[in-house]
């Protein structure tokens, strides 16, 4: 199977020559280049590989995703070719259902396969005028005060005014500029899949329970249909470039559950480990890491791909805003301040979820405990919140708990808030009445609606859907007007 032919034409203007080159076309680059395209910025997406993945991994995109896929009109074909699932039991296995009334209305995981979603998000950037070229692969870097140029593999050399590194774990972009990605190994490894079984779901479900108390890392879930997601400790590391095959399961199931359950017709199946580690710094000059070229963690709570995605909403309107020339001193430096954070803590969650997997009668006390400590609504709307980062609050000062927030797609006038956030700008959404954008008018939008399901008179959003100012007062607003989008125009 080949990747899809999906190379946009140069630039009306007759410029080749890329504001931004994006290496990596997984799901960070992807989103990347669409977030930059929204802002007119020219980007050109190198991919190494010529052909997509030969297996078919399932993903989860979690709530906080999913919102960005609504505020950027893409949700809707993503759905038809996705499976909700209930937004419950993340962390570290720990059977719990889902909260009660979380505040989204896209409170549920969808299971879509990678290959598919990274499909779509290319043929996004491409609609909106992206270059993709693929067989590409980096092999040097360079950079002074105007620019970047990078050298491929066949000797090629490209220049742009800035480059992301979205080429992941083993990042060439990231070794090139010599930035550090300190951490932990991989010490352990899992074997993990989709696949049908041949046992009933209740002897199943009782060898699960027995198994746990000798192997953490290990389960079988139901996902209806016969099909179970398939967890079992590996034997040793094996070819992380090659999908384990059904007899590796069996082998593995049998060693550590006494049976191999009968698996047979696997939908995918991957290998993992658990190295944790995070770049010392996501900007070099004109250069900047995001997605796993930034932080690379083992895959529990399903968080990496939702952690890219959601770093290039963060980054792609702020790098525009630096190539277009009204973006304020400090603006591109906010991506690491707020994105390096979240990083560190989804490590820190990642952590914990593997010790709670551990054996030892330590780990196991505390399993136990939290286990009874999810049944607290409050605890498990906690742990809910923060895998699927719908708890995310960055630092813009003091003010309200809301500020920095992501705000819920809302009822408003015109319908729902996230329609109106599909081009990447900013909006005023004013309750009063009273107040207004201005010289900020290219860049902010501004809905007037005293009807809009809001307990605060006024706030600012950016583009990201993260509250960046409260209050009803013009000179107030236009402070901060200028410090998230610069000098207003005219």
């Amino acid at each position: 199977m080949n990747f899809p032919q999906v190379t946009a034409e140069p630039s009306a203007d007759g410029a080749d020559r890329p504001d931004v080159i994006v290496v990596g076309c997984g799901p960070t680059g992807a989103m990347l280049a669409a977030e930059l395209r929204l802002h007119g910025v020219r980007v050109l997406v190198l991919e190494k590989e010529t052909e997509p993945a030969s297996f078919v991994r399932v993903v989860g995109l979690h709530i906080r995703s999913i919102e960005l896929m609504a505020m950027r009109g893409l949700l809707e074909r993503i759905l038809e070719r996705g499976r909700r699932r209930p937004a419950g039991g993340f962390f570290a296995a720990i059977a719990a259902p889902a909260p009660r009334n979380l505040d989204s209305a896209h409170a549920y995981l969808l299971g879509i396969p990678q290959p598919v979603i990274v499909r779509l998000l290319e043929e996004h950037a491409v609609d909106l005028g992206a270059r993709v070229r693929h067989g590409c692969a980096v092999v040097g870097l360079e950079q002074d005060e105007e620019g970047v140029t990078v050298e491929l593999a066949d000797g090629e050399r490209l220049r742009s005014r800035y480059l992301v590194g979205c080429d992941g774990g083993r990042s060439a972009v990231r070794e090139l500029l010599g930035v550090g990605f300190p951490g932990e190994p991989a010490r352990n490894w899992t074997l993990m899949g989709e696949m049908e079984v041949g046992v009933p779901q209740a002897e199943i479900a009782a060898k699960v329970a027995e198994v746990h108390h000798t192997a953490g890392s290990f389960d079988l879930r139901p996902f209806g249909g016969g099909v179970y997601r398939v967890v079992v400790p590996a034997a040793g590391v094996g070819d992380r470039a090659q999908p384990p095959t059904v007899e590796e399961f069996r082998q593995r199931l049998r060693a550590v559950a006494g049976t191999d359950f009968g698996v047979h017709s696997p939908r995918w199946s991957s290998r993992f480990g658990d190295a944790t580690r995070l770049a010392e710094r996501y900007r070099v000059g004109r250069v900047l890491l995001a997605g796993d070229a930034a932080h690379i963690h083992p895959p529990l709570g399903g968080q990496g791909l939702n952690l890219g995605v959601q770093d290039a909403v963060n980054l792609g309107w702020k790098l525009a805003a630096q190539v277009r020339g009204w973006a304020p001193d400090p603006l591109l430096d906010t991506y690491q301040a707020e994105r390096r954070p979240v990083a560190e803590d989804v490590l820190d969650n990642t952590r914990a979820q593997l010790e709670l997997l551990s054996t030892g009668p330590g780990p196991r006390a505390v399993r136990r405990l939290l286990t009874e400590l999810v049944e607290f609504d409050v605890v498990n709307r906690h742990l809910i919140e923060k895998i699927t980062a719908v708890g995310i609050r960055y630092d813009f000062g003091a003010g309200p708990d809301l500020l920095g927030r992501r705000l819920p797609d809302i009822d408003v006038r015109r319908g729902r808030l996230y329609d109106l956030l599909h081009r990447g700008r900013g909006l005023l959404l004013d309750r009063t009445g009273r107040l207004g954008v201005g010289g900020w008018s290219d860049r902010v939008d501004h809905l007037a609606d005293p009807t809009a399901a809001l307990d605060v008179p006024c706030l600012l959003l950016r583009p990201d859907g993260h509250v960046a100012w409260i209050g009803d007062d013009q000179l107030d607003l236009d402070g901060h007007l200028s410090r998230w989008f610069g000098e207003p125009a005219g």
